[in-house]
């Protein structure tokens, strides 16, 4: 999709000395890949203990050299 953006210059430079991505198409992909992915994460933290009926789930306990088998 070609869509036109009016970006910072020096903002722009300082994203292409930070990654080493000199092609501003590329640069602009990584950038919304990164954002994408930021607030996804964010989504997925705001989750975390939002289902309070949901049952434990069983977890394998590590065995040591006293336990037996």
């Amino acid at each position: 999709m070609r869509t036109t953006v009016t970006l910072d210059d020096e903002l722009l430079e300082q994203a292409r000395l930070y990654t080493g991505i000199q092609e501003t198409s590329a640069l602009m992909q990584q950038a919304l890949v990164n954002l994408v992915q930021k607030e996804a994460a964010k989504r997925l933290a705001k989750l975390g203990g939002s289902a309070p009926k949901l049952t434990p789930v069983p977890r394998r306990q590590t065995r040591t050299s006293d336990d037996p088998g």
